[in-house]
C-alpha cells in the first residue's frame, strides 16, 4: 500500500470543509452572541437550545481547521488539540441540550473571544496594523540583542503579502533563512481567550479591567520573546544537530533538513512553553478574578465528567456579591 498516496488523500478529504472554515467561524460567533442576548433577555430555554446547536457547529469548525494545523503547519500540538476539540464541543452541546444551563456562561465567553479574534484574522486593515506592530517590536528586540537581519516586506504568504514583517538572516555561505510574522504570531488568540473569559463572568468592572490588563501585558511580552527566539534560532540554525534533523525530516515530514531549527524552535519548544505560560497566566488572573473558577470548572467537567470545587482547592473563596473574601 502506498502510504504517500494515503497521506496526500487525507487533507483532500477535508478540503471542502476547510474552504468554509472562516464562514463557519463567523456563523458560530454570531450564534453565540445571539444566544447571549437571549440569555440577558430572560429567554434562557431558547438560549440553551441555540447555544447547544452552536457548540455542535463549533465542533465542525475545529474539524475544518485540523488539516491546516496538521498537514500544512505541521503542528502536532495544534493539530491534536483541534481534533480533541471536536468531541468536546459536541459533548458540550449535548450537556446544554440536556439542561446544564451553567454552560451558557462558557458559551458567552466563546462568543466574545470570537468578536475579539476574528476581525484581527479576517479584516485586512486590522490584521496589517497588528502584524506590522508586532513585527516592528520583534525586530527592535532582535537588533538590541546584537543581530542584524534584513527587515523587509513579505514576498510570500498571500494573507500577509506586502506586510513589513519578514526577517532575513544570511549565513557565511550566502544562504538565507527567512521568517515572517502572521496573525498567529501576534498573541491575539491568547488575548481573546482571556478577554472572552473575563467578559463572561459577573464581577466588579475594576477587577475585570485589572485582570485583563495583567493577561494582555504578560501575553504581549512573552509573545514578542517567542517571536525573537524563533527568528534567531532559525536564522542562526541553533538546532541543526543530527537528532533534531532526524525528528524534523523523518517524523514531522519536513523535506529540507535546514528547517529542523525552525521546527524545534517553533513547533516543539515555543508551543510547549505556550501551554505552560497559559496555565501560569490563568493562575495569576484567577488570583485577581476568582469568579473565573466557575467557568474553568465547567470546562473541566466537559473534559473529565467530574465536578470540581476549585475555589476550595485553591483556598480562594468568592463572596456572594461577586468579590473575593477579605
Amino acid at each position: 500500500m502506498d502510504t504517500d498516496v494515503i497521506a496526500l488523500s487525507i487533507p483532500g478529504v477535508f478540503a471542502p470543509l476547510a474552504s468554509v472554515s472562516d464562514a463557519l467561524a463567523w456563523t458560530v460567533v454570531a450564534a453565540f452572541v445571539v444566544a447571549s442576548a437571549l440569555t440577558w433577555a430572560g429567554r434562557r430555554t431558547a438560549a440553551r437550545y441555540l447555544a447547544s446547536a452552536t457548540w455542535v457547529l463549533f465542533g465542525v469548525f475545529w474539524l475544518s481547521v485540523f488539516p491546516t494545523f496538521w498537514f500544512e503547519m505541521k503542528s502536532a500540538i495544534e493539530g491534536s488539540l483541534s481534533l480533541v476539540a471536536v468531541p468536546a464541543c459536541v459533548y458540550t452541546g449535548y450537556l446544554l441540550y440536556d439542561g446544564r444551563e451553567s454552560l451558557l456562561t462558557l458559551s458567552h465567553a466563546v462568543g466574545v473571544m470570537g468578536l475579539v479574534y476574528l476581525p484581527a484574522e479576517t479584516v485586512p486593515l486590522f490584521r496589517r496594523f497588528l502584524v506590522e506592530t508586532v513585527a516592528a517590536q520583534t525586530y527592535a528586540v532582535i537588533t538590541a540583542l546584537g543581530y542584524s537581519p534584513e527587515f523587509i516586506p513579505v514576498d510570500k504568504d498571500v494573507a500577509v503579502q506586502g506586510y513589513l514583517s519578514m526577517f532575513v538572516f544570511e549565513d557565511a555561505t550566502g544562504h538565507t533563512y527567512t521568517t515572517h510574522i502572521v496573525t498567529a504570531c501576534t498573541g491575539i488568540g491568547s488575548m481573546s481567550i482571556f478577554g472572552g473569559l473575563i467578559a463572561a463572568v459577573r464581577a466588579p468592572l475594576r477587577r475585570k479591567a485589572k485582570a485583563l490588563g495583567i493577561a494582555v501585558a504578560i501575553i504581549w511580552v512573552l509573545n514578542i520573546a517567542r517571536n525573537v527566539f524563533i527568528a534567531v534560532a532559525f536564522g542562526r540554525q541553533w538546532f541543526q544537530q543530527e537528532i533534531f534533523i532526524t525528528i524534523a525530516t523523518e517524523y514531522a515530514g519536513y523535506q529540507d533538513p535546514k528547517l529542523a531549527s525552525y521546527f524545534i524552535a517553533d513547533r516543539v519548544v515555543s508551543q510547549s512553553l505556550s501551554v505552560v505560560a497559559l496555565v501560569a497566566i490563568t493562575w495569576l488572573v484567577v488570583r485577581e478574578l476568582p469568579e473565573l473558577l466557575d467557568v474553568i470548572e465547567e470546562a473541566l467537567f466537559v473534559v473529565t465528567g467530574t465536578e470540581y470545587d476549585l475555589a476550595d482547592a485553591l483556598g480562594q473563596p468568592v463572596r456572594a456579591d461577586g468579590g473575593p473574601d477579605e
